[in-house]
């Protein structure tokens, strides 16, 4: 047997010995790089870390320093504020000090006054009080005094071209009419005429047109009585004709009534036409509106005919605001139109200048114009030029001497309360109530009220009569202070 050489179990395991032994020394070459790679790290790592360690005792020593400093401050600020609190303390022990020695001294110093004067104090001090409240009043009255002067003198320059001539100006008749209109009979017999068989024309008279007909023992007259007017003219009418044709009866009444009611209506509008001419309003107003303002011809406010109040107002509204440098028109047809609601009041509930603001605005008035009738009697408050005239026009009209009656009972409960409120101011010795109520004259003692006293009282008489009474226009208070002095010669 032949055994050949290198082909045996040892020869074959020479090249994986070979290889290994490379990888051997390739992991100790690199385990001995990573060795030196980490000591290389760890210095660094060293280094910096002494650097940091070195930068943190350089900021801690820094802030170290800045917290001394700063307990350093606030001790010196500490120590100046408990001295700043030692003189408080002193001053104050100084101030009481004093304020004891003068108490003191003020105590000793009553004791002496109440000694030599026979007052106590608190009689003293209600004496200097009463001297004081004197003063100052005094000292107020030449004040006011003064201010009213100024004010009256720059009032009157202003308002004299204005509200003077306009009324100086302006004329109207005025005439009285009352809810009862008298018709005069050609003869007594026309009474059963118009009584009728069994009362049948009286009742459908009445029934026919809405007014009352009262027949009495009048000779040959009888009354027309009914709160509307235009209703109580329609009916006059209707009287009127029955009476000139001489037939009466039921369908008679109700033919006539219906002619006389469209001729009233026709009357109405040219009532409404002429006004508007009169007024120089312009154009544009709806047919109703000159209709419903001519209906108020018919109509009287305290005796004053309201279509005529209207056309007065009109005319003074216009020629306030041709004074004040205002366009006229708008406040002309304002003023024409702001009591157009008592021709409706009857008819809707409400006041008149509601009624006729709201009656005015459904008929394509302007918002200026619905609003100064809406605020002429101060219901809403004005906000225009328009509607502070309109109201200016209105008092001016409704308050002149003549424009309006009252009745009797009222006129003299008003003057009774004027003369009572100036008597019973102190000092008054007699008071007088002139002109129809307008001016009231109070006579002083002028022993007990010198100057400023009668100012005083002429003054809070005025501020009285305004909060107490009711009345159309102004209110003259005078006071007359009026000394005398008396000689005999023997």
């Amino acid at each position: 047997m032949r055994i050949s050489a290198g082909t045996g179990p040892d020869a074959s395991l020479l090249p994986l010995a070979g290889s290994a032994g490379a990888v051997l020394l390739l992991l100790a070459v690199l385990v001995g790089l990573l060795a030196k790679r980490l000591r290389a790290a760890q210095r660094r790592a060293g280094v910096e870390a002494e650097r940091v360690r070195g930068w943190a005792e350089q900021q801690t020593s820094r802030q170290r320093d800045e917290l001394a400093r700063r307990e350093e401050q606030l001790a010196e600020e500490l120590r100046r504020v408990r001295a700043r609190e030692d003189a408080l303390a002193a001053r104050s022990a100084e101030l009481e000090r004093a304020r004891g020695e003068a108490e003191a001294l003020v105590t000793r110093r009553v004791a002496v006054l109440e000694r030599a004067g026979g007052l106590s104090a608190e009689q003293a001090r209600a004496e200097l009080l009463r001297e004081a409240a004197t003063t100052a009043r005094r000292e107020a009255a030449v004040t006011v005094r003064e201010i009213e002067r100024e004010a009256r003198e720059e009032g009157e320059r202003r308002a004299r071209g204005i509200l003077a001539g306009a009324i100086q100006r302006l004329a109207t008749v005025q005439t009285a009419e009352t809810a009862v209109t008298v018709f005069r009979l050609p003869s007594e017999d026309m009474k059963g005429r118009i009584i009728g068989r069994e009362g049948r024309n009286i009742r459908a008279f009445e029934a026919v047109t809405g007014v009352n007909l009262i027949i009495d023992d009048t000779p040959a007259t009888v009354q027309l009585s009914c709160f509307d007017p235009v209703r109580r003219e329609t009916a006059r009418l209707t009287l009127e004709q029955l009476v000139e044709d001489g037939r009466i009866h039921p369908t008679r009444i109700e033919h006539v009534h219906e002619r006389s009611r469209e001729e009233v209506e026709q009357c109405c509008v040219r009532a409404g036409e002429d006004a508007l001419l009169d007024a120089r309003v312009g154009g544009g107003m709806h047919p109703e509106l000159v209709r419903t303002l001519g209906s108020l011809r018919y109509r009287v406010s305290y005796g004053q005919n309201v279509l005529g109040h209207l056309l007065e107002s009109a005319h003074l509204a216009g020629m306030m605001a041709a004074e004040l440098g205002v366009a006229p028109e708008p406040v002309r047809r304002s003023a024409l139109l702001h009591d157009i609601g008592k021709a409706l009041t009857h008819e809707v509930e409400g006041s008149h200048a509601a009624v006729g603001a709201d009656f005015a605005r459904r008929h394509g008035e302007s918002p200026e114009v619905v609003h100064a009738i809406a605020a002429h009697h101060g219901e809403v408050e004005p906000r225009t030029v328009e509607a502070v005239l309109t109201q200016a026009a209105d008092a001016c009209s409704g308050g002149r001497p003549g424009a309006r009656k009252e009745s009797l009972e009222v006129y003299v409960r008003r003057l009774a309360r004027l003369e009572e409120i100036a008597r019973a101011h102190e000092g008054v010795a007699e008071v007088y109530a002139m002109q129809a109520g307008r001016e009231v004259r109070v006579m002083v003692r002028p022993e007990e009220v010198d100057d400023l006293g009668a100012q005083l009282i002429a003054r809070e008489v005025a501020r009285q009569v305004s909060e107490e009474l009711t009345y159309p226009g102004q209110i003259r208070v005078t006071v007359v202070r009026e000394s005398r002095a008396i000689a005999v010669a023997s």
